[in-house]
């Protein structure tokens, strides 16, 4: 079935929307990525430790190789599109998709990160979202969503709901909300139709210099 290999099929994968455009992490966004969570903002936010930039660096090789979860660098696709800026000048967060439940392959617990705070309540989290719930009901198999999320994280928990999720349990000790949706036929039009103008492309030859591809 799909589950473990396809978590890994995302390595090339580059989704583009109207204000984000989802792309693999690899080691170019380390730094970025790591200056970020030196923010003690996001480290309580995603309930992380600081790592240092070694240890960075092993972490995304780490889910570059895991198959049990998907994650994507999410850009600001008007200041990156025409390549006039270099992915980690228009990095604004990453979305990640884990399957939690060895039991369960279909269930897929999401999380959403908008590091830069100019970015935030701006609707660029919501299609993130968005687009990587469509990726994940097209090509993972993915028929339920889980999100936890902490108490105080109003605006997380209210865009959540905007999607369409419930809230089905609060978690006192972690402070933590968990929020879930299942995939019916009709969600699942609901949500194929939000993400319809999202164009699918290869990360690879993106990456490659003009002129490379006409032999």
């Amino acid at each position: 079935g799909l589950g473990a290999e396809a978590m890994k099929i995302n390595q090339n994968t580059v989704l583009q929307g109207q204000r984000v455009t989802l792309v693999p992490y690899t080691a170019a966004h380390v730094p970025r990525y790591h200056e970020w969570m030196q923010s003690e903002e996001l480290q309580r936010l995603t309930a992380s430790e600081p790592l240092s930039l070694e240890q960075e660096y092993e972490m995304q090789r780490s889910w570059r190789d895991d198959t049990d979860k998907c994650t994507f660098i999410v850009l600001d696709t008007e200041r990156w599109s025409g390549q006039a800026c270099a992915d980690e000048d228009c990095m604004v967060g990453d979305v990640n998709l884990f399957l939690t439940d060895t039991e369960d392959p279909t269930l897929g617990e999401i999380e959403i990160m908008i590091a830069d705070p100019s970015y935030r309540g701006r609707g660029f989290g919501k299609e993130a979202t968005l687009m990587m719930m469509s990726y994940g009901v097209r090509n993972l198999g993915i028929t339920k969503f889980e999100a936890k999320i902490g108490q105080e994280n109003e605006a997380s928990i209210c865009m959540f709901k905007k999607l369409h999720f419930k809230e089905v349990a609060v978690n006192s000790v972690f402070q933590e909300v968990t929020l879930r949706l299942d995939v019916s036929d009709q969600e699942r039009w609901w949500l194929l139709e939000q993400t319809n103008h999202v164009e699918e492309k290869s990360y690879v030859e993106l990456k490659l210099p003009t002129g490379v591809l006409e032999t």
